[in-house]
């Protein structure tokens, strides 16, 4: 028929958006492994990763430049999280080694000390997912503790994620870079679950 028009239907390009925020986590995973580079900057690097990802899925842009400048500011009080955590990384060894030696209530202490590291390690990626530039890093850290005990549901899916970064690293090792954006995406989506709750 003369005149009409016929509109095009848009066909979604290998996902669409789907694609392109699993794109985003796979190369925010490799900025994040770059900025862990420094040992005790990974607090820093995923709660920049985390900031980046929560900008791209709300339309708010955001690039390499965005990442950096968050990075450079998580990192002025962050890298202390991160000394911390490597202290923390540290009982627990001991921990570990006293029960494979053996001596008394060793192995309730590896055990106990293993969780604690967990549940640490949960609580500073759940801190990192909220992080905004000027936040305290110790009041961060105190509410995500309190929701790694409360919705444990969110901290376990962190650990699968976590879980996920081990087995790809045993199994391709290079596959674990990208594959810690996943992990910060994770974090943000527990989080933002929780918060709808």
């Amino acid at each position: 028929m003369a005149g009409t028009r016929v509109k095009a239907r848009k066909e979604p390009v290998f996902g669409g958006e789907r694609f392109a925020v699993f794109a985003e986590c796979m190369l925010t995973g490799v900025w994040i492994a770059v900025a862990c580079l420094g040992v005790v900057t990974y607090p820093a690097a995923f709660a920049a990763g985390a900031r980046h990802l929560r900008r791209r899925t709300a339309h708010e842009g955001g690039g390499r430049r965005e990442f950096t400048a968050d990075f450079r500011a998580a990192v002025r009080r962050g890298w202390a999280v991160g000394l911390a955590g490597w202290a923390a990384a540290g009982a627990v060894w001991v921990d570990v080694q006293a029960a494979r030696a053996g001596l008394p209530g060793g192995p309730f202490a590896g055990a106990v000390g293993l969780l604690a590291l967990v549940a640490l390690v949960v609580a500073v990626l759940r801190a990192a997912a909220v992080w905004t530039p000027g936040a305290s890093w110790r009041a961060l850290l105190a509410a995500a503790g309190r929701r790694t005990l409360r919705d444990p549901a969110g901290s376990l899916l962190i650990v699968c994620g976590l879980a996920v970064v081990a087995g790809s690293t045993l199994v391709v090792a290079p596959l674990a870079i990208p594959v810690l954006g996943a992990v910060a995406a994770a974090a943000v989506a527990v989080e933002r679950r929780y918060g709808r709750d």
